[in-house]
């Protein structure tokens, strides 16, 4: 199918970013033109059922993984889906919804690369890797205003869940095109997420934009905002794009212009007042932050689903 949509997977362990993520790069490509699907809707068991069972969300066994995997396969060929609902803030599930996609289709979860057939279904596969002190604390804070939850509970659920993030969430960052990783700069560890910088592994299984062109690899070992470098990740020979919180406006911008040079009418497009969702986050006290390392990340992706859609 020529026209088929194009499908991003974002794989993460919980509050890794995923949605935070999501939402810029929809509001980029335009909401008519996305369906956005979670995948863990998957899951076999409600709160009550899993805690009975001494089984994790984590867990292979506890999603309809077949399932998942046939839906992937509809949708990347046009074709609706009837999708499950699991309900985070009641622990159980609601009516399934009746779902048709779109030009764009984003598959975010936990667990979505963990089959051959799955992986398959994805024109463009995103890993998202904050450290864990970092996914702590947005968990932490995720689920105690948001889901219910006491920061001993949300605590005590991680430690519970770890010996499956160990075994079947962070073995899928093998499979991403893109393997994202927010963390923390020395001096603004303390000052929230509006500080925080990326660091960007580019894994050679789908085109990335030649990079060197704007940003020097010199600058790898410099004081500079924005280093391009080499690395290995996993074992195999990586890209690795390096972006600080404290990157100017005018070194966004270049960057940005020349990511976005590539793809036909799209220089308008990356005007970021005409784009505000690009970089936008909350910050600690629920105050709106942009953030230049977040914008850029979404735009990357972005550029690689426009990207595909000349390559299908």
């Amino acid at each position: 199918m020529t026209d088929r949509p194009i499908i991003l997977g974002i794989v993460g362990d919980s509050a890794a970013g995923k949605t935070t993520l999501t939402k810029g790069i929809a509001q980029f490509l335009g909401p008519e033109n996305v369906t956005v699907i979670c995948t863990d809707d998957y899951h076999r068991y409600d709160r009550k059922q899993r805690a009975e069972l001494g089984i994790t969300a984590l867990h292979p066994d506890c999603n309809y993984l077949d399932i998942m995997q046939q839906h992937l396969s509809h949708l990347r060929t046009g074709q609706p889906i009837l999708k499950p609902i699991y309900n985070h803030k009641t622990g159980t599930f609601d009516a399934p919804e009746y779902i048709k996609p779109n030009k764009f289709v984003v598959a975010e979860g936990l667990l979505g690369y963990s089959t051959r057939g799955a992986r398959d279904a994805y024109d463009v596969k995103v890993y998202l890797a904050p450290p864990e002190e970092l996914r702590t604390q947005w968990k932490v804070k995720r689920d105690t205003q948001k889901r219910g939850y006491t920061e001993e509970q949300v605590r005590a659920e991680m430690l519970k869940r770890e010996a499956d993030s160990e075994a079947y969430i962070r073995p899928q960052r093998q499979w991403a095109d893109l393997v994202v990783s927010f963390y923390p700069a020395p001096e603004h560890i303390a000052e929230g997420n509006g500080h925080l910088n990326v660091r960007l592994v580019l894994r050679p299984n789908i085109p990335h934009p030649d990079l060197t062109q704007v940003v020097s690899t010199d600058a790898m070992h410099g004081d500079s905002a924005i280093r391009l470098g080499l690395d290995r990740d996993m074992g195999k020979p990586v890209d690795v794009l390096e972006i600080d919180g404290h990157a100017t406006s005018e070194q966004v911008t270049r960057l940005e212009r020349f990511i976005c040079s590539d793809i036909p009418n799209l220089i308008d497009a990356c005007d970021r007042s005409t784009n505000p969702e690009l970089g936008r986050l909350t910050g600690t006290t629920g105050e709106t932050l942009q953030s230049y390392p977040l914008a850029l990340t979404q735009l990357l992706i972005a550029y690689h689903m426009l990207k595909a859609t000349q390559l299908r």
